[in-house]
């Protein structure tokens, strides 16, 4: 994992450039959007007030030394249904976890430190688009008690409106959550390294840029609930997603390279990926 972590600081330095600050992203600075070609943006002094000075991490007003020690990324695909994993997820301190629905209440998790992304076009889909249904987006996050919500402001221009609902959604109705918006130079360089590990695609997953600042923050990384195929380990056809089956935009992402990808990383050692149900599907509760 550290050798991992030296490649990613290296190229892309997830410590200080994962989410948008004061100090790497100063007032009059001049952005590209990762996501869009050929157009940028000024950072104003509107835009500025809305990023921390540094990025640093708290949880409950304590802050956090880097590298954090263990962390779990979770997605949604199928997998993840009734793998019987959530008490293993639940034994992590720090997740970071892609866009999904709202995480189901346990007792004794929301004690950890919460890292989900919220895609501006599920604010759309669930929550139309925060213009009508505001509270509804508060209440739905308030499982995840002192977290953080990373969006992508600044990747494409379709997404930027919606993650400033999100950011004054929050803000005006005094959340504990607090919004990080994704550095687009930071989604740019990871994109650029992956490319060169032989990932060619429009655009990475937000899977995989999530994993990969997993690697740059953390000594320790454990995936759950990646399997971005049509049939399981047993050759039986699923739903994409556990709750959808809503398949990416084609040639968009390259989910079967970057499925490659992380495996090897996870046979090399360098992460843990958990494939197989965590208990056996016969005394299991739902994950």
């Amino acid at each position: 994992v550290a050798f991992a972590r030296k490649l990613l600081e290296e190229c892309c330095d997830p410590g200080q450039l994962f989410a948008m600050t004061k100090l790497n992203s100063p007032m009059g600075k001049n952005l590209w959007f990762d996501g869009e070609f050929l157009y940028s943006f000024t950072i104003d002094n509107a835009t500025y007030s809305l990023f921390p000075q540094v990025l640093v991490f708290f949880f409950f007003f304590t802050p956090f030394q880097l590298p954090l020690k263990k962390c779990s990324v979770v997605f949604f695909f199928f997998i993840l249904k009734k793998s019987g994993c959530g008490k293993q997820i639940d034994q992590f301190f720090f997740f970071l976890r892609c866009s999904g629905p709202p995480y189901p209440s346990q007792a004794g998790v929301w004690d950890r430190l919460w890292f989900p992304v919220a895609k501006p076009r599920l604010t759309f889909l669930w929550f139309q688009n925060l213009l009508w249904s505001r509270k509804a987006f508060v209440d739905s996050v308030k499982v995840y008690n002192r977290s953080y919500i990373y969006m992508p402001a600044f990747s494409m221009k379709t997404g930027t409106g919606p993650s400033l609902r999100v950011y004054y959604t929050l803000e005006d109705f005094g959340a504990k959550q607090a919004v990080l918006f994704a550095n687009p130079n930071f989604l740019r360089d990871i994109g650029k390294f992956w490319k060169s590990k032989g990932i060619h695609a429009k655009r990475l997953s937000t899977g995989l840029f999530l994993v990969s600042a997993a690697l740059g923050l953390c000594e320790e990384v454990t995936i759950y609930g990646f399997w971005p195929f049509s049939v399981d380990l047993h050759r039986k056809f699923i739903s994409h997603h556990y709750y959808d089956n809503v398949l990416p935009d084609s040639g968009f992402h390259a989910m079967p390279e970057e499925f490659l990808q992380l495996w090897f990383l996870h046979k090399s050692g360098v992460l843990r990926m958990q494939l197989e149900p965590c208990e056996d599907p016969l005394i299991q509760s739902s994950a």
